[in-house]
Formats: structure tokens, sequence, C-alpha cells
């Protein structure tokens, strides 16, 4: 969601809780209430909603204004309202989840960075930026997509979010603040509040230090020249019309100067300021529930539910804050590059690893590692295991989280579903599937999963393909990190590399002893034998078989590998024939 540039007050000290009565404080999931068991926080956002009785269709909300690239950290408003739309559809509701894009936003900025229909980032060199330029202070929907693909920049960005919940098979309905606008669905609301602008302007003064006497809820676009100006020198009510003069913008350190042109506007020919539009997205929507990051929490928020009930006498939703998390340790930024998209995590794990890690605790800071990713798929897997009951965790909250959990992250369970009447999938561990990337052959891939155990001996050609798409995901990561992991079988040619006499002669050795021997247990064995008799260090020796085949000082184990390859490749490289 979007917040213009508006400078909040401190919220008045004798409000309860950030400035709203205990009813509307967001840090619901802060406190357990008296009784409360639910193993998961959706769950208790859910009882939240019910409580309140609303109509059906439950309406779900997230939002977000067309700013930078929307990456992960953006997910967060679509990940955890599907949890709690399918908490509440498990109980028996219709539930709509929507996603708001407040594209009549003005740009107020270049951003540095943008990001393709793809997800690949560039810079404003790669594409037209002028089309940005030229066009500061107009709605993002009224700029051409800089890329040339979409409508407008503002289209263009709402391409990408919806990506990002088609990407992770959530269901929902994208809404332009643009559409409601010139649609008339915010027409009456608009009216309503200039009607009552009075009220709006003493509730709005309580918290925006601007506000002035002659402060008029409403941004028209001018005629002129199509920035967005905050000057509304007239109302006519009536008429449904307001009358403007075209205005300088501050844009943070940057002013966008208006064109002086006076005009009259209707009130579908510009939009609410953010606190206003805000609330009239609750109003018109019917928004019953809706996440939100912590820095809305002090400011926004109040207003918020002020406005709400103080201005349109409606019932502000139920709201649930969310701990922002980090990107390898540091924030999301467009600007200094730290950002990663949606589709660049899935190349990397599998859409329900990455459901779980929005599916922990939302209040608790978190950090999201690349480097550590194959942590995160660690326990999921283990989550997996606990839910099938193959493993028991000795804490009875951990076994009630995954029990619950668990069928919200895969496509193929309800909430609820019996773990005895479904299939576990087979999972190969995330680290063995990337040493298994060192070869292309899906063949020798399944050969070396089964005789390590972690493929049975009769799973189906269906069973091993899907346990076999993990090897894909964990060998990018293993090249994206550079990591240990990361071996490639060089195949074409010979490592450029130099052996005594003895390491020379042990190779020998234990190529004469692969071609008549082809136990991976017994190769393994010989290999410590063939070091001790040729004098050669076994750790050395190891190495030099690592180097041969992958050019690396390690690699996975020696005897197994060897004794999977074709025959007539290892005896030649161990000859270093070719």
């Amino acid at each position: 969601m979007s917040e213009e540039s508006d400078a909040s007050v401190d919220s008045d000290p004798e409000r309860p809780d950030h400035g709203v009565p205990p009813e509307y404080d967001p840090y619901l999931l802060r406190e357990e209430n008296e009784g409360d068991h639910h193993a998961f926080w959706a769950d208790r956002v859910a009882d939240q909603v019910e409580a309140r009785e609303p109509d059906e269709p439950i309406v779900i909300k997230g939002g977000i204004s067309p700013s930078g690239i929307p990456h992960l950290g953006n997910a967060n408003e679509i990940v955890l309202g599907y949890f709690v739309a399918e908490s509440l559809r498990e109980r028996g509701h219709e539930v709509e989840q929507i996603f708001t894009t407040d594209d009549r936003d003005p740009l107020r900025g270049l951003p540095r960075k943008l990001a393709d229909l793809d997800g690949e980032i560039v810079g404003l060199g790669e594409v037209d930026a002028s089309a940005l330029g030229r066009n500061l202070g107009k709605p993002y929907t009224a700029i051409p997509d800089p890329f040339g693909c979409c409508d407008s920049y503002g289209d263009h960005f709402s391409t990408l979010i919806a990506g990002i919940a088609e990407d992770l098979d959530i269901p929902i309905e994208l809404v332009s603040n643009t559409a409601c606008y010139e649609d008339g669905r915010f027409e009456d609301a608009t009216e309503f509040l200039l009607e009552n602008r009075e009220t709006a302007r003493n509730v709005l003064a309580d918290y925006q230090d601007k506000v002035d006497e002659e402060y008029v809820p409403f941004n028209p676009i001018c005629g002129e020249c199509g920035t967005v100006t905050e000057t509304v020198t007239g109302v006519d009510p009536d008429a449904g019309t307001v009358d403007y003069r075209c205005t300088d913008m501050e844009a943070g350190d940057q002013t966008i100067e208006g064109c002086g042109h006076e005009g009259t506007a209707t009130l579908r020919d510009g939009k609410l300021p953010w606190r206003f539009e805000w609330v009239t997205q609750w109003r018109e929507l019917g928004v019953d529930f809706e996440p939100f990051g912590k820095d809305h929490a002090e400011g926004s928020w109040p207003s918020g539910v002020d406005i709400a009930r103080s201005v349109f006498d409606v019932e502000p939703p139920v709201p649930m804050v969310y701990e922002w998390f980090t990107l390898d340790g540091e924030p999301f930024s467009s600007s200094a590059g730290n950002v990663v998209m949606v589709p660049e995590v899935l190349e990397l794990i599998e859409p329900e690893v990455l459901r779980y890690f929005f599916a922990k605790d939302p209040t608790r800071s978190r950090d999201f590692s690349i480097p550590r990713l194959d942590q995160l798929v660690d326990e999921f897997d283990r989550l997996e295991a606990i839910y099938y009951g193959d493993i028991d965790p000795g804490e009875e909250s951990e076994t009630a989280f995954a029990k619950r959990v668990y069928p919200f992250l895969v496509d193929d369970l309800e909430p609820g579903a019996d773990p005895r009447e479904t299939e576990r999938p087979v999972r190969i561990p995330f680290r063995f599937a990337a040493v298994l990337g060192m070869t292309e052959d899906p063949e020798l891939r399944e050969e070396i999963a089964k005789r390590e155990g972690h493929i049975p001996e009769d799973a189906s050609d269906e069973v091993v393909e899907n346990a076999l798409a993990r090897v894909e995901r964990a060998r990018r990561w293993a090249r994206r990190t550079d990591n240990a992991y990361n071996y490639e079988l060089k195949r074409e040619s010979i490592p450029d590399i130099e052996f005594d006499a003895d390491t020379k002669a042990a190779l020998d050795e234990l190529a004469d002893f692969i071609e008549t021997h082809d136990d991976p247990e017994a190769i393994q064995s010989e290999i410590y034998e063939i070091a001790r008799r040729h004098d050669v260090e076994v750790g050395d020796f190891f190495a030099a078989g690592y180097r041969l085949f992958f050019d690396q000082e390690q690699g996975p184990k020696l005897g197994t590998f060897l004794a999977k390859l074709d025959e007539a490749f290892v005896l030649a490289r161990l000859r270093r024939e070719r």
C-alpha cells in the first residue's frame, strides 16, 4: 500500500494503544487471548474477522503503490491475506481476496531500477527513461510504459504484481484505483467527503501538520499538463466539480513545477489524498481484513480508524501489522540493488517452500537469505516429515503447527486433510540435490539418488521425475552462490593439472581396479588402500580425483560417483587420456 508524503504527528498519549481504541489494535497477534490455542496465526485472525459477523463475500485486501520494483517483500500482503482467506473458506465462508494498485498516485521521482515482465532487473539506461523523466507529477497510469509492452507504467507494475500471485498460485482480483475513479466507483465517497470537508479537515489535522483552513481533501489532475495538483480553489458538490490551480508539488528534496493553469475538474478527474483514499477503499470495496507493514501502524492506521469512524461512519477492517523481513541481512532496496523477485526465488526453491517462509510468525523479524536457502528448505522438509509422522519433534506445539500449516503450503491438500489418506512426496535433500546437479544425465542422477536411499527403488516414473525436479533448483542455487556444492563435471576436456609420479601411479591403479569392479563401497575403500600403497596422503589423493573430474579440491563421495559414471570416461580420465 502507498503513502504519499504525509508528515505524521505523534499519537495522542491518552489514546489506548497506538492511538486507537483497543478493539482496533493493529498488533492483534502480539498477545494470545485467554483460551486461544490456535497453532497457526491465520486462524486467530480468522476468529477476529468472524467475530465481526461480516456480510459475504468476506473481502481481504492488500495494496501497493507502483513505485520501484515489486519484490519479494511486497508478496507479504498477498500471501498473508491468502492464509487468512483459506482459513475462512475452510469454515464455509465465501471469500474474495483483492489487491489494490494505487496507480493514480503521481510519479514523484525516478526509480533507479525497473523490472521487465520476465522479472529481469534493469537500470534506467536500458529502457526509455524519458518516458518517466518528462512525466513527473503525473499519475502512473498516464505515463507510457518505459518498456513499451504495457498500456502504461502503472499497468506494467500491476502486471508484475499479478504475476507474483500467479506464481504462488494465489487467486486475487487486481483492483486499479485509476479504474475506480474513472468508472465512478469512488465518486460517491469523494462527493460525501467534499460535502463534509470541514469535518475531514478537523480529523486529519490531528495527524498531519500541513492541514490548514484552506485544505480540501481532493487532488485534481490538471487538464492542461496532466499533473496532479493539491491546490483546490473552489468546490461545487452539487455539480460534482472542483476548481483548481496547477501549482508546484514538493516531492522529497525536489520540486515538480506546476504549469499554473486554472481549470475545473470533475470528481473522476483527480484523486483523494492517501489517508482518505485508503478509507475510501475500505468503504467502497467492503474490506473486512487488511494486513500492513509496521510503518503504517503509528500514523496511517490511527488516522484511518479516525477517518472511518468520525468522517465516513464506517467500521475499519480487522488489521494486522506484519514485521518487515530483510534480504541477506539488509533492508530491501531497489536503488541499492538489494532486491530479489519472486520468479528469481522460484528458480531456486519450490513454491511450497516459499509459502512456508511466509507462514511463519509475521510479527517476528526474519531474514530471507539466498546463501542459506538450504536451511529454509531443510526446515520445510522437517515440517513435511512431522506432518506425515516420520519425525516426532518432541514438542507438541511444533507438531500442531506442522499438522495445521502443511496443507496450506502444498497444492494437492485441503486444510485439515488427514495425512494418513495422502501419499507423502519424495524429497531429495537440498544439498545432495545440488551435488546431483554436477551431471546433466537424468538416469545417473536417479541411480545415485536411489543408491543413497533418497528415492525408493520401486518408485514410479512420476515420483522419480517429481523428486528430481529439485535438482535443477538446487543446482541453480549452488551456482548462484558459488558455494561448496557447486560441482560441475568437466566432461569436455581434462583440467590443466600436474601430478607427481606417485599420484599418477595411484590414479592408474585406481583405473585398473574400477575396470574390474563396479561396487561403490568397494571402490571407496580401495581409494584409501591405493593411496597408502603409493605413499600418497589420503586427502591429497581424494583431491586429485576431484581435480580430475571437477577441477576442485573437494566433491561428492568419490567411490559412489566413479561407480555411476560411464566406465570408459572414468578410465580415460583417471589415466589422463581425455
